[in-house]
């Protein structure tokens, strides 16, 4: 599993390198402590793919749309505040993951069994020095 570790202050750094090891690769779970960093990093993610809109937390309405350098839809899930995996299947999460366009979602437990088998899990762990440390 390949890591990453990073200082906040890196971070543009740490997402180049996550973008470069994208390949095909469509969703991606980011799990993490509240706090670790999780938006901070996909927000880089998005910018570093081009995304000019404003970037930050879909905390409230659980899904942003974002569009790559090439116009393409990068879709930043928030699932904090949903109650049930059958939330998210009523917001449509299962027309997301079935587009081809890149997903990122935060909080993916909240899925429950609703987990696309071919997701890639990231985590984010923070260090005792405060540097962060991705594996996936």
């Amino acid at each position: 599993m390949p890591k990453i570790d990073f200082r906040l202050s890196d971070i543009s750094e740490a997402a180049k390198a996550f973008v470069d090891s994208i390949g095909a690769d469509r969703i991606f779970l980011f799990q993490g402590e509240m706090g670790a960093g999780k938006t901070t990093f996909i927000s880089e993610i998005c910018r570093i793919l081009g995304a000019e809109d404003s970037l930050g937390s879909p905390t409230f309405s659980l899904v942003n749309e974002y569009g790559d350098a090439n116009g393409d839809p990068i879709y930043h899930f928030d699932l904090y505040r949903i109650d049930s995996p059958r939330e998210a299947f009523d917001m449509g999460a299962e027309e997301y993951f079935n587009s081809g366009c890149l997903c990122l979602v935060e909080w993916p437990d909240r899925l429950g069994d609703f987990i696309p088998e071919e997701a890639r899990y990231v985590n984010i762990t923070v260090n005792s020095d405060g540097s962060r440390t991705i594996s996936f």
